[in-house]
């Protein structure tokens, strides 16, 4: 079900255990290949095919485009939410929800910025209604999903990276008009370096051109096979929130 096509009478009726699926994502750089965008572009597609697939099994509420995006910011058409507003704005559509009754709440996220204030929001709300023994607060990303090394037999990158041949795959496969000429682009790797702790970085840092990973090595059909893969996944996981029992941990 699509929250921007219900009435509200509609949403009144529906059970307040439905799972609540709040997709999160960002406009920013993604290379010189590749759109603004994006990270939106790729969820709200993946969105969509969940919500086919789960029909009334849950609520999608809209895509929020707008992501914590700071680390972007030295590229021209980069929009950030400041942290702490993008974090209170994700506490706050919790809220709303609640306020609604429902009880299990997803943020399924699209951008790797969004991680860490996805998973502090859904801490702080479940620490502001620490009583209640009945709510479900999650945040998850839709590439943690699936496997990506068996998504398909010919990758080159086991993660998702930024630009790289993941995303300019799936933007082959959905939006191939957007994306620009990748033969001469350089591969640039993740980096290990302080692996065991959490750096402050910006984009510039790691990649003059924007990207992290192989985008030359992209192609739609591996896209194709990463947005079932994904989809998939996306949707495995809200029918575990659908089925839980509604008070194991396990």
């Amino acid at each position: 079900m699509n929250l921007t096509e219900l009435k509200w009478p509609d949403v009144e009726a529906l059970s307040k255990d439905t799972p609540v699926v709040i997709p999160i994502a960002a406009h920013e750089q993604h290379g010189r290949h590749m759109p603004l965008h994006t990270d939106s572009l790729l969820l709200g597609e993946i969105a969509r095919r969940a919500e086919e697939r789960l029909g009334g099994d849950a609520l999608f509420a809209p895509l929020q485009w707008l992501g914590n995006s700071h680390h972007h910011m030295d590229f021209p058409g980069t929009l950030s939410a400041e942290p702490r507003v993008y974090l209170e704005l994700l506490n706050g559509l919790l809220e709303n929800f609640l306020q609604h009754g429902f009880k299990r709440l997803v943020l399924i996220n699209g951008h790797g910025g969004n991680i860490v204030p996805g998973s502090q929001a859904v801490f702080e709300t479940r620490q502001r209604h620490r009583d209640r023994t009945d709510l479900l607060l999650l945040s998850a990303t839709y590439w943690e999903q699936a496997k990506i090394t068996e998504a398909h037999d010919d990758l080159v990158q086991d993660a998702m990276g930024h630009a790289g041949e993941l995303e300019t795959s799936m933007m082959l496969a959905l939006r191939p008009e957007l994306v620009g000429d990748t033969t001469a682009t350089k591969a640039i790797p993740k980096g290990e370096a302080f692996a065991t702790a959490t750096r402050g970085w910006t984009t510039k840092d790691r990649s003059e051109p924007g990207h992290i990973g192989a985008p030359a090595a992209a192609n739609a059909e591996k896209g194709k096979a990463l947005l079932n893969a994904f989809t998939l996944g996306v949707v495995h996981f809200i029918e575990s929130v659908r089925d839980w029992d509604g008070q194991s941990w396990d």
